[in-house]
């Protein structure tokens, strides 16, 4: 061949060369995966797991805790990354197993004596062996379902009572029309019963309406002194069947808080009702109103029979009553000292109690001084709107 043949052929040749190399070099190259650990859960799962709210963790294929919320430590149902309690063990096995979404309600061992953890657990398989478990804790729901059901029976006991008192009482005048003389007697007993359930009512209305209120005004500013008259005012009546002096001192003119005038009116008068009905006649009701670093405290003191020390724990509980008899013989109802517990609580308060037995008691409710700073730049909020 000639050499004007020879170099536009080697010519080509390389060019052909080059080109496969160019297109090898520059073609997309599958990239090389690694198997996939199993039970690795994707980045980004912890923060979903605290959005569910409740108590969340995930395990793996052999129980394993690869996740859990802070909720589910603090709970209690993780230990390093172990799963504490068999039940959910158990329904997270059952969950890998069946592929379903299944759930249980429990009662859980806690540790401690005579308490238990409610729970509504469910759990969800995710696949490589993996299951959510969702934790909702129900103690506190249940607690208030069984004071509930516990209310519930003690108010049918107690309305049994006056009730059943005032059917037999009309029966037995019925009875006695022919002896007109039995009636005066008939007829005041029946008036004793017809009050005892109005005020039996009436304290069952006024639980209710202090239980169903979680937090006071912030804007309600009040005088204790007159909440404290006025409750004295309420049981003029009763001192003075009872021959009981009240004497009130307080410290200053005009000592304020912020809450509900009404309920702590009631809650004043129960503390001084309570001590007129355990003192004797001739005896004096101290109230004293005062301040005493950030609260202000009412107490209330007597010198009547005082209360056992095995009755203290107690003493704040519905209708629970230190003397059956006394009460019922008063009027008493059992509620009034727990309308007073509750009514502190609202108002971010306590109430506290000494009494010893044959000396006499003294209840003092303390609630939260008003915080003028809090009190002008609350004001100031709403006038602007």
């Amino acid at each position: 061949m000639e050499p004007t043949f020879w170099g536009p052929f080697l010519a080509g040749i390389a060019l052909g060369i080059f080109g496969v190399i160019l297109v090898f070099v520059l073609r997309p190259r599958k990239k090389v995966t690694q198997p996939k650990p199993q039970n690795v859960v994707m980045q980004g799962v912890n923060e979903i797991l605290e959005v569910l709210g409740p108590s969340a963790l995930i395990v793996n294929g052999t129980n394993y805790v690869v996740r859990a919320t802070t909720a589910a430590i603090a709970l209690g149902l993780v230990d390093g990354r172990t799963l504490v309690h068999k039940r959910l063990s158990t329904l997270a096995v059952k969950a890998r197993e069946t592929q379903e979404v299944l759930s249980i309600e429990a009662s859980l061992p806690t540790g401690r004596k005579d308490e238990k953890l409610f729970i509504t657990a469910r759990a969800k398989s995710l696949g490589d062996g993996n299951v959510l478990l969702i934790v909702d804790d129900r103690t506190e729901s249940h607690r208030l379902d069984e004071m509930r059901k516990d209310f519930m029976a003690n108010i049918s006991h107690e309305l049994k009572t006056p009730i059943g008192a005032v059917g037999l009482l009309s029966e037995a005048m019925e009875n006695s029309l022919d002896q007109p003389e039995l009636l005066p007697k008939l007829v005041k007993n029946i008036r004793k019963e017809s009050k005892r359930l109005s005020s039996l009512v009436q304290d069952i209305i006024q639980l209710s309406r202090i239980q169903g209120v979680s937090r006071v005004a912030t804007s309600n500013q009040i005088n204790l002194v007159d909440v404290v008259k006025e409750a004295i005012d309420r049981n003029s009546w009763r001192s003075e069947k009872h021959d009981v002096t009240i004497e009130f001192e307080s410290e200053k003119p005009r000592i304020e808080v912020i809450g509900d005038a009404e309920m702590l009116t009631v809650a004043v008068k129960n503390l001084i009702e309570n001590a007129i009905i355990y003192s004797n006649a001739g005896a004096t009701v101290a109230v004293v109103l005062e301040t005493n670093d950030n609260l202000v405290e009412i107490r209330v003191k007597d010198s009547g029979i005082g209360i056992a020390k095995e009755d203290l724990t107690r003493i704040f509980e519905r209708f629970y009553r230190v003397d059956q008899s006394r009460s019922r013989e008063t009027g008493g109802t059992g509620l009034g000292l727990s309308i007073v517990k509750h009514a502190a609580l609202t108002h971010h308060g306590d109430v506290q109690l000494f009494s010893k037995p044959g000396i006499g008691s003294t209840f003092t409710l303390r609630l939260p001084a008003v915080d003028k700073k809090v009190l002008k730049l609350t004001k100031r909020k709403a006038d602007l709107g």
